[in-house]
């Protein structure tokens, strides 16, 4: 036998097939191996982004990046999040935590493999503490902290939906009940909208233990599991959204001594500690900085003009999310995957489920603090001065907004409201939900309106009529910018003379985003520069002359002409290949571009992974793809071979039956 030197795991009982597409699916006899094998093949793939995740879980990440990467390090001291791992580790499940160390145990066997890809020396090995430490900085990701230490430390005076729309994080999730689908299967859309490339961008992956996994799906580099998916019985995605997840207060700073805030009547100190940070320089060189860090009852503390804030959210409690998402992937029916999500540990995030039993299901998730109804809370604010208005609780599973097999027979959900969520005479009411104070930011999108113009032309769909929803790539006659960008196509052209080169072919825009579409490669460049100049204080006319200025400029010295194609400026690209794309931001087949080279742009963010799932009573049919392929080693033959797929709005069938996969593997081996 063949054993690990990490855990004594037998790695001749992990199975790792690889399909033609290079997505490993990894059989095992356990769930433990089986995330040992998914921390080796993704490592063969993508070790160098596993590493971001977990670098500053060590206060290392500012050694291999310099400053951007310091600041991580910064961040896992100032929010505490060992001591989160450590404080909250006994209450994960024995079983996540086997899942989790079998994973850990494979990055060390691949670190101690492959020592030239270690980015950092003495990084490795890794431990489950370190892991978590790192697991839950991204849950703090996931519950606004990064939002909420942005706008403490700017000055930002953006409307709520000004920020929505120029964050461009969405996502669509649809289910279709077999009472509207014509071929009588129901329907699954899985279809973020993440980055393309980074540490939050898709890896596709098929895990299968004796234990009962059989799931299918897309994880982030470092996960130990597909977080979004299916198995042979059901399967779920998520979308952002955005509720009031954090409270922040405001506290009373002791004139005589800056070390101390009024708190219960009296002068309480802060607890102070420090943190030593690592740097690489642009030279090289290596160098410490030690900074202080202040802690309240009320969380970590940061000083700006205004005053001196602290704010506090479930991100400081919270590493038991990997223990929900692991029991949901592991249900093999609805009251089963009820019973993950009545855990209530996911920190947010709409959620799309569908089963082989017809039923579909939408949810609005959230760890929403139980506020206090008694206006301590102002502005967002609350004044720090008294300990009883500090809130560990967490609105309850019944109290969040859901809805299961509505009449009408679909859901759907583009990062819009949770009070829109179905036909207009299943959807929720809003007023039953104010005393709940969810605080939510979303309303509609163009990506929704769409949606309802489109399915209210038909009462059932063909899949022909489905993909005609999913891949549409047509705005909206009311096209949604707040930020006032719209603005453009009411004027009068000829007012502005000197810029009718730019104005014509937006003004006959049919606001379509095909790749050979003329207009939409105009109002893209426009429409980024108007957002470029939100800081300016600009009149709305004023900005807008100027957004089209710089876009006249940006058309005649880039392709020295006006009338360019959308396939002439938004470039799909990796290694050597360069594709048209279809799709503009906010759109539903959504795509997101920024500046490339030689004037045009590449998609950055949007259409991600996709999969279809389509459930009969005994069958479950699936089509994915990635924007590139599953590797993002650039002389492998699966960095590209997806690509011309995603531009086409094709997809690849796969599988969960394993005689199937092994039928079809074009590799297969154990890991080390």
């Amino acid at each position: 036998m063949c054993y690990s030197i990490y855990g004594q795991i037998n790695v001749e009982q992990i199975d790792i097939y690889r399909d033609v597409y290079g997505v490993p699916h990894i059989y095992a006899n356990s769930d433990k191996n089986a995330a040992y094998g998914l921390a080796w093949a993704h490592a063969e793939d993508d070790f160098e982004t596993i590493q971001y995740t977990f670098l500053p879980s060590k206060g290392l990440m500012g050694l291999h990046s310099g400053k951007e990467g310091v600041i991580m390090d910064y961040l896992v001291s100032l929010l505490r999040c060992r001591q989160t791992a450590e404080k909250h580790v006994s209450q994960l499940s024995p079983e996540v935590l086997e899942v989790i160390e079998g994973y850990v145990a494979g990055i060390n066997a691949f670190a101690q493999e492959f020592p030239s890809k270690v980015l950092v020396k003495n990084s490795f090995p890794m431990t489950v503490l370190d892991y978590l430490t790192g697991y839950n900085l991204v849950i703090h990701f996931f519950s606004d902290t990064g939002d909420m230490l942005g706008a403490l430390l700017s000055n930002s005076n953006k409307s709520v939906d000004e920020e929505l729309e120029e964050k461009t994080i969405g996502s669509n999730a649809f289910a279709f009940s077999r009472s509207i689908m014509k071929h009588n299967k129901t329907v699954l859309n899985v279809n973020t909208h993440q980055p393309l490339e980074g540490p939050f961008s898709w890896y596709e992956a098929h895990l299968n233990s004796d234990e009962g996994w059989n799931l299918l799906g897309g994880l982030f580099p470092g996960s130990p599991f597909p977080m979004i998916g299916t198995n042979e019985h059901l399967g779920w995605t998520h979308t952002y959204n955005y509720p009031d997840l954090t409270d922040l207060y405001e506290l009373k700073i002791n004139p005589k001594n800056k070390n101390q805030y009024w708190l219960d009547g009296e002068w309480v100190s802060f607890e102070k500690t420090s943190v030593k940070l690592k740097m690489k320089t642009k030279l090289g060189l290596k160098i410490s900085v030690k900074r202080k860090l202040l802690w309240s009852l009320f969380g970590p503390v940061i000083k700006n003009k205004k005053g001196t804030y602290a704010f506090y959210s479930n991100a400081f409690e919270n590493i038991g999310s990997i223990d929900q998402w692991y029991k949901m992937g592991k249900a093999s029916n609805w009251n089963e995957f009820e019973s993950a999500l009545k855990m209530m540990l996911v920190p947010r995030f709409n959620l799309m489920y569908a089963d082989r039993e017809d039923s579909i299901f939408w949810m609005s998730i959230g760890r929403v603090p139980e506020r206090p109804v008694n206006g301590d809370r102002i502005n967002g604010v609350m004044k720090g001065e008294r300990s009883e208005i500090f809130q560990k609780n967490y609105l309850s599973y019944e109290s969040l907004p859901k809805l299961l097999n509505p009449v009408h027979g679909y859901l759907f959900n583009t990062n819009n409201s949770p009070f829109n969520s179905a036909h207009k005479d299943d959807n929720l009411k809003s007023e039953d939900f104010e005393d709940f104070q969810f605080g939510f930011k979303e309303s509609e999108n163009n990506r929704s309106q769409r949606f309802m113009d489109l399915k209210e032309k038909k009462e059932t769909l063909s899949m022909n009529d489905f993909f005609d929803i999913k891949y549409d790539i047509q705005y909206p006659d009311s096209l949604w910018t707040p930020s006032g960008a719209n603005i453009v196509f009411s004027i009068d052209k000829d007012a502005y003379p000197h810029l009718s080169e730019v104005i014509a072919p937006i003004h006959n825009w049919n606001k379509r985003a095909d790749t050979f579409n003329v207009g939409a490669a105009q109002w893209a460049i426009y429409y980024q520069n108007f957002l470029d100049l939100s800081s300016k204080g600009y009149e709305p006319l004023k900005r807008m002359e100027e957004a089209l200025l710089a876009a006249k400029k940006h058309l005649k010295k880039h392709f020295g002409r006006y009338d360019i194609a959308l396939r002439d400026y938004q470039v799909h690209h990796r290694g050597n290949k360069r594709l048209a794309v279809p799709g503009l931001t906010d759109m539903i087949a959504a795509m997101t571009s920024k500046p490339f080279e030689n004037g045009k742009a590449k998609p950055i963010h949007g259409e991600s992974y996709i999969m279809i799932i389509q459930y009969t009573n005994d069958n479950v049919e699936i089509e994915t793809v990635l924007p590139y392929g599953n590797s993002r080693n650039s002389d492998g033959e699966n960095y590209t071979d997806q690509m011309a797929m995603y531009a086409k709005q094709e997809r690849k069938k796969m599988t969960l039956d394993k005689a199937e996969v092994i039928s079809k593997a074009i590799r297969h081996y154990h890991p080390k």
